[in-house]
């Protein structure tokens, strides 16, 4: 790019220099035209006014009140912590039996200090019924038994147990 920018350049130049002869054909030159002059427009000069200023008022001002600073009481806070309860206790249960939408679950929990026990069941898409049954304590972490049983029969007849 920086190649054809100068060579641009020489072949301007070559041509102002008149190395490069003008071409055979010529034109005449444009016509000229007079103008008349613009009239000449004068200014005066803008009008000097003398203000005067009065030098500003004085005024006194009195040194800063020393303030003495006293630093807040301390405040203390006293936390109070949460009763704890060395052998917690509950048990809870409930049910849903929809027959509009044909859902039917329960749950029943309970805890006994550090032991849980409970179970949970619930009817499946393909209508049988998933029974968990499950226990955790600190010693045997949590276990659970899934038995996958028919669903619509008194008597319910275990299809798998997966342990």
């Amino acid at each position: 790019m920086a190649f054809k920018f100068v060579t641009f350049l020489a072949l301007v130049a070559v041509a102002r220099a008149g190395v490069i002869s003008s071409p055979a054909l010529s034109y005449a030159a444009a016509p000229s035209y007079a103008y008349a002059a613009a009239p000449a427009l004068s200014y005066a000069a803008p009008v000097a006014k003398t203000v005067s200023y009065a030098a500003p008022a004085q005024y006194a001002y009195a040194a800063p009140v020393a303030k003495t600073i006293v630093a807040a009481p301390a405040l203390t806070k006293t936390v109070v912590a949460d009763e704890y309860d060395p052998n917690p206790q509950y048990s809870f249960s409930y049910g849903i039996s929809d027959k509009l939408t044909g859902d039917q679950k329960e749950q029943h929990e309970t805890r006994n200090g550090d032991v849980v026990e409970g179970s949970y069941s619930l009817v499946e898409a393909d209508g049988t019924r998933r029974i968990v049954d499950y226990t955790a304590d600190p010693i045997h972490g949590f276990n659970a038994v899934v038995t996958i049983a028919e669903f619509g029969n008194n008597s319910t007849s275990i299809l798998t147990t997966i342990w």
